[in-house]
């Protein structure tokens, strides 16, 4: 069973524009994989008007009735990060259920927070490890802590309405409800095998910066040993030449002595030489030499087949992995791409001049037209312009005054549209000015032809 994760920061200032960049991916951390960056996705769907986090940060607290001045220093959002351990998240998703947690959090958001305090939940896929970054707007009602406190000690003369509405995060953020948020959090994620880690423990969760210096520096230390276990291969293996040489050089001393031995053993018979002891005492030793050495060389190829097998495991590993990664950004691109497709089906179903539309705006661009005049053109809108016109057809420009332009149906084909300059379609426009072009071309080079008048 793995665990949950959760961690809840306090966000000063007027915007907190430096989360939201991040978690915006305004700015591209080094940890997050850009290939996987469109995966991202925002949970919360954000008020009319609205673009972006900070803007939601601000609207909320504008329009949640705060009579109370609120002062530069006061917290405007918590920040919550919801997640588990890797292992875990991973199977939520290969199992397909990664849509239904995220739901459940943003369930768990709404009732903890309120769903109106909850103006940002961001799903992040490109990051090693799933996870959601939660923005909430600690607004509450009723009496502050310590004025209750003052109150229950006879200190107050006056009483508050308890339906007063304020920014307070010191409310939000007590040691009882921290506890109490990690306990129902720990409820409501128990479906998906993730348990509240031990109460009481002196285990902390580490910062976001701390946890990818951890993963950087365990990610160092796994190269590092790669390149020891590679090292100690190189090394094994030239240990092991040497020694090969080592015991050639040495059989062949062996068999010298017992050539020698054999000899002396002659001449010994003979003479009864006590050298004879001797040349076999050295022989034995010597062979005995030679069999630790092969004893040495028999283990030093095990440990090199060991080694080999190791590192050909953890290859096959990387890649096996690598594979799937590969295997998963191509079905989510497939299934990206299908999705797209079906949007534009939809759009030319629902909308019968959308794929005209399409062709209009490629149409407006190759004449001359920049993308603000295009987009005015393509929204059905009039605009004035004036100067040269490319026609793909004669394959040069046309220079016009001011003139007004605007798409409108074809004329002969309702179904169709066309780009019209002063109401007329610019195609016969274009026509038009390539014949009165050509008529003076032909009048500037047809020579004068000479009266027929008598000489004298």
């Amino acid at each position: 069973m793995g665990y949950i994760s959760i961690q809840i920061n306090k966000a000063k200032g007027s915007a907190d524009t430096g989360a939201s960049d991040h978690i915006e991916r305004k700015t591209i951390p080094k940890n997050a994989d850009p290939t996987r960056t469109h995966l991202n996705r925002e949970l919360v769907e954000f008020p009319d008007g609205v673009a972006d986090r900070t803007e939601a940060i601000s609207h909320r607290i504008r329009t949640a009735g705060i009579k109370r001045k609120i002062t530069p220093d006061q917290v405007r959002a918590i920040r919550i990060v919801l997640s588990g351990t890797h292992e875990d998240l991973m199977k939520v998703q290969d199992e397909g259920r990664l849509d239904e947690w995220c739901a459940d959090n943003l369930q768990w958001l709404h009732r903890t927070f309120g769903r109106e305090n909850t103006v940002s939940a961001v799903l992040h896929m490109d990051e090693h490890t799933p996870h959601i970054h939660a923005t909430v707007v600690p607004i509450v009602t009723g009496e502050r802590r310590k004025a209750k406190k003052k109150q229950a000690e006879g200190k107050r003369t006056y009483r508050k309405k308890t339906d007063t509405v304020r920014l307070c995060a010191d409310d939000v953020l007590t040691r009882e409800k921290l506890v109490a948020y990690h306990d129902s959090y720990a409820d409501a994620m128990a479906k998906y095998g993730l348990q509240r880690g031990v109460r009481g423990s002196e285990a902390r969760h580490v910062t976001t910066a701390q946890y990818y210096r951890d993963l950087k520096r365990q990610t160092g230390e796994l190269k590092a040993n790669v390149q020891q276990l590679q090292t100690e291969q190189r090394q094994a293996e030239q240990q092991l030449d040497e020694v090969m040489q080592e015991i050639k050089s040495e059989k062949l001393e062996a068999a010298k002595t017992e050539a020698k031995t054999a000899l002396v053993a002659k001449v010994g018979s003979l003479f009864g030489s006590g050298k004879l002891k001797e040349l076999e005492a050295a022989n034995y030793t010597l062979q005995n030499e030679v069999a630790a050495r092969d004893e040495s060389i028999e283990l030093l190829q095990q440990q090199m087949q060991r080694q080999q097998e190791e590192h050909s495991r953890q290859i096959m590993e990387m890649q096996a992995k690598h594979r799937k990664e590969m295997t998963d950004k191509e079905a989510e691109h497939q299934k990206e791409v299908s999705f797209l497709k079906s949007i534009i089906q939809k759009a030319k179903k629902w909308f019968p001049l959308f794929q005209e539309l399409v062709y209009m705006e490629k149409f407006c661009l190759k004449v001359g037209f920049n993308e603000s005049q295009t987009a005015t053109l393509i929204s059905g809108k009039p605009l004035f312009h004036e100067g040269e016109l490319y026609s793909e057809e004669h394959r040069r420009k046309f220079k016009t005054e001011r003139a007004g332009f605007q798409v409108v149906k074809d004329p002969k084909d309702k179904s169709k549209l066309v780009l019209a300059i002063n109401g007329q379609v610019i195609g016969e426009w274009f026509k038009e000015q390539f014949d009165k072009l050509f008529s003076s071309i032909r009048r500037t080079v047809t020579p004068h032809r000479k009266g027929k008048g008598l000489g004298l």
